[in-house]
This record gives structure tokens, sequence and C-alpha cells, in this order.
């Protein structure tokens, strides 16, 4: 591991003290910078040079380009311009974020991150600013501003813990899309996202996973499933004349426990005797262009699901764990790329992939032995997207029992982590909103402590093994960063990889059954 300034765990009650103020603690460059050829695959401004330095230009018009967009942004987007007018600096929301709690850093605050963009807004927007700036703390956008915004506005996950307990219910997630997008026109794009929404463009997946790899990536997932339980559960690709268009994250694909959990769908699917498939035209479920602020390249990304579900014919959409595709499919699908009436309307669109497996095994219609996961005591890490920005299920408040009631339901273990750390008032894991790239470890392992503490609680006070989560993000961030914390990678699970060890197939011989 490399060597970061790892925070201590120490609170008994499974939450951090909120930490004293250490001013510029995170004063840094911010993420690698997209390149020009990145920047036009965005649509996006790109006469941007580089230095003998390795430092990247501003584009030559960079001022008037920064504040036509934000004109164009609050004029666009009318609760961005209330966000920007009605916050009263309340400090109700100073220590709820991950990253000022794991860094110090007063400008991780999110009304002071967010109190970055309004400075200009006031400056250039307000009569008061215009006039008065000192007045009410307007001021100049200038090239050290713009790098101050690049740097914090990449310390924001966008996982709206923070809007939960505003008492005027300011989205500070909106203004740091807001932030990220007006970076974006005038040649301050991140590199991560931008690359890998130039790989969706091109092939249809956050890897660049081509077609045929893709294919032979399935089979290989088959034939391990019918060597463990001796019956051939198909993963189908570009099946056209399928019922269900499966829409999963592409770390489904490849990476753990990712994958344990699309051998999860594909037993349940088999069990239930539905059809489905896959697309390798769609074969991503992320939506990156939410991360970077931009709803053309939102929607842009979700037509290609329109279009894959045209195309083959479907009836349904599902997607699988992932906790920004889901948010990005229940809030924006219809409106980005609706309508669907194409589809069969008996069903909800989207679905996703929990709603099909709850009522299954609501209903008894899966055969379980629970004990088949008794090597683990479970809790479950709601992802921030789904706890704050979606719906699952018939119910108020889906989006926190469904996940439950599925673990619960293939496992006997299981204890939550304390209650101001879970459902709306959920820790983010620190690696989501496009942060979730290697030039921001830094940020990234201090981000966890919160969620790292109620974890440890559970651990110590309640024999926690094992932390599920239903979101790639999530997974791949754990994984990564729980070893600094004392933790090991194998102690992150994907739901449905647990559905899939207590699910018992029609037919299933096990290998210890059949003497191999």
């Amino acid at each position: 591991m490399a060597d970061y300034e790892t925070p201590e765990l120490s609170s008994d009650d499974g939450l951090v003290d909120v930490p004293a103020l250490v001013p510029d603690t995170m004063v840094g460059k911010g993420p690698y910078i997209s390149k020009p050829e990145f920047q036009e695959g965005m649509n996006f401004p790109s006469d941007i040079e580089q230095d003998e330095d390795g430092n990247w230009s501003l584009i030559p018009n960079w001022k008037e380009e920064a504040l036509n967009k934000l004109d164009d942004l609050r004029g666009r987007y009318r609760s961005l311009q209330v966000y920007l007018d009605i916050c009263v600096k309340c400090g109700a929301c100073t220590d709820k974020c991950h990253y000022y709690i794991g860094t110090s850093d007063p400008k991780n605050m999110p009304v002071a991150r967010q109190d970055l963009l309004r400075k200009v807004y006031r400056r250039y927007f307000t009569f008061a600013g215009k006039y008065f700036p000192k007045l009410v703390g307007a001021v100049d956008l200038t090239e050290e501003v713009v790098d101050d915004w690049y740097n914090y506005y990449h310390q924001c996950s966008q996982c709206r813990r923070c809007s939960v307990f505003c008492p005027y219910g300011i989205d500070t997630a909106e203004v740091s899309m807001a932030a990220r997008e007006i970076l974006n026109h005038i040649g301050r794009g991140q590199k991560y996202c931008t690359e890998i929404m130039g790989k969706v463009y091109k092939i249809g997946n956050n890897l660049g996973l081509p077609q045929a790899a893709l294919a032979d990536t399935l089979e290989g997932l088959e034939e391990d499933i019918e060597d463990e339980t001796g019956v051939p559960v198909k993963l189908p690709l570009d099946q056209h004349g399928a019922d269900i268009l499966l829409i999963t994250p592409s770390a489904d694909f490849f990476a753990e426990p990712h994958v344990d959990g699309l051998m999860g769908y594909a037993k349940v699917f088999h069990e239930l005797g539905l059809s489905w498939t896959l697309s390798s035209y769609a074969s991503e479920g992320a939506n990156f262009g939410m991360f970077i602020g931009s709803y053309e390249n939102m929607r842009k990304i979700s037509m290609r699901i329109r279009k894959a579900a045209q195309d083959l014919g479907v009836k349904r959409i599902v997607f699988g764990e992932c906790g920004h595709a889901w948010r990005v499919a229940y809030s924006f699908l219809n409106t980005l790329a609706g309508p669907f009436d194409f589809l069969d309307q008996r069903y909800p669109v989207p679905q996703h992939v929990l709603e099909i497996t709850w009522p299954a095994l609501r209903d008894g219609k899966l055969n379980i032995d629970k004990s088949r996961n008794d090597d683990m005591t479970l809790t479950f890490h709601d992802s921030c997207n789904v706890a704050r920005g979606s719906r699952m299920g018939e119910e108020e408040g889906g989006q926190f029992d469904v996940p439950r009631n599925v673990i619960k339901a293939v496992c006997n273990n299981y204890v939550d982590m304390p209650a101001d750390t879970t459902k709306d008032a959920t820790f983010c894991c620190g690696g989501g909103g496009g942060i979730l790239t290697d030039d921001l470890m830094d940020i990234r392992v201090k981000g966890a402590q919160p969620r790292m503490q109620a974890l440890k609680h559970v651990t110590d006070n309640h024999g926690v093994t094992h932390m599920a989560a239903i979101c790639a993000i999530c997974k791949s961030q754990f994984t990564k960063v729980i070893p600094y914390y004392g933790f090991t990678m194998d102690q992150i699970v994907s739901v449905h990889q647990l559905v899939s060890s207590a699910l018992i197939l029609t037919g299933q011989v096990d290998e210890d059954e059949d003497g191999e």
C-alpha cells in the first residue's frame, strides 16, 4: 500500500468526533486534467496547452466563458439559482461531510465548499456583489479561484448527506456539479471521468471492453457456474427478443466481489425462468455524465440504453448493483431518454434487480439454504445515490428495506451499523462522484473514515465479519481503502453474491457431493 496518513478510529459509539479546523490540509492541484482529445470527445473546449512543467493552461477566453456558463446554468436550472441565493450559513451542514471529518480542512465543509462558487456568483450576478463586494464576501474570478474550484470540487463525492441536514434543503451536490460543468468549459475537465465516458461512446462500457472480450468473459462465468453447480446457467449477450435487458456496471464483468454478484443475477433469472440478455452496445450501467455535471452527456449515455432496448426488442430494463447508475435510471432515465412506451407497461421503467429478487424470495420461489452463508456475520452499507436519490419497491423507504430484506432472507447473521450512519444519514464510501481514481487516493482514504468507524464498531461489538453493498463504486472503493484501517479486501461482498451462495438451483449438484 502507498503511504497515506490514515485517520485513527477511536470513538466507542461508531461515530467520529468532529475534528478541529486545520486550514489548507488538502490544498493541491486536484486530479489529473483532461487532455484535449478527451475534451473534444465530450464536446468541451479543447484549446489548452501544456507547459514544460506539465501544467495545463485554461482556454484563451476562460473568464468570459466561465461566467457565461454560470449564467446559463442558473437560468436553465432554477434550483441552482435558489441554492446560490438562500444559504444563511447556519452551520447545520458543517460537520456532515465525510471529507471534512477525515481531513479537518474547513474548505471541505459543505457550506465553505459551495461558497467558493457562491462568492463569484455574488460578484457578477447580484447588485450588492457588483457594488459592495466586500460587504457580502464577493470575490473576483481569478486563476487562483479556478485552481481552488478544481481542487476542492473534486473533494466532493456529491453524496448529498449535507442536504439531509440542511434546514433549507440546499442540494450541495448540484452546486458541485455546476462548478464542474463550468470547469469543463474552460479547460479544466477531469481526465478520469472524460476518458471513461469516451470509452462508453466508442465501445459501450467504462473499461473499453469490446464485444468479443465481453462474450468470452461471459462464457467463462457460465463455465464457472456449471462447474460449481452442475447446472448450465446462461449469461446471454445481444439476444434479440429477450424479455429483459440487464444494464449493469462493467465492473461486474471482471472484478471481485462484483462478478460474484453478476453470477447471482444470472442464477436468479435462470431459476425464475426469465428471458434476459446483456447488450454489447450498452454494456455499462454507470453514467459519469452526472459526476461532471453534464446533463447533455448524461442523456447521450442514457440514449445508448434506449437504443439497445429498441434494437433487441426487449420488454423490460433492469439495472444491476450500481448506486449512481440506479439514481440516474430512477430519477432521470425517463426524462433523459423517454418515453419508453415500447416496453411492457406492466413493469416499472426501469427496475432494479433487487425488485425481482426480493419478491421471489418473499414468495418462496427460490430454494434458499441460509446456512451456506453462516461463515459470515453481515452488515450493510447504504450507498449514497440509492439512499438519497432513488426509491426501490412499492413501499416508502424501500431503498433501505429491500436490500436488507434480501440479505436477511439468505443469511442468518445480520447486524446494522449505528443509526446515524445508515439509511438517509448514510456516510459515503469516500470514492463516489468521480473520485474513484488513484490520483485522489489521499482524499479517498481520509473520506472513508466515518464509514470505517461505523464498521469497526459493529465488528468489535457484534462480531461483524463482512459488509455488503449494492454499488460498484462502493465495492471498488472499500476493497482499496479498508486495508488502511486494518480490514481485508475480501470483507466486502455483493448482495447478490450472498444470494448466489444461498440459492440452490433446480438440479444442482455441489462439487463436494459429486465426488470432485
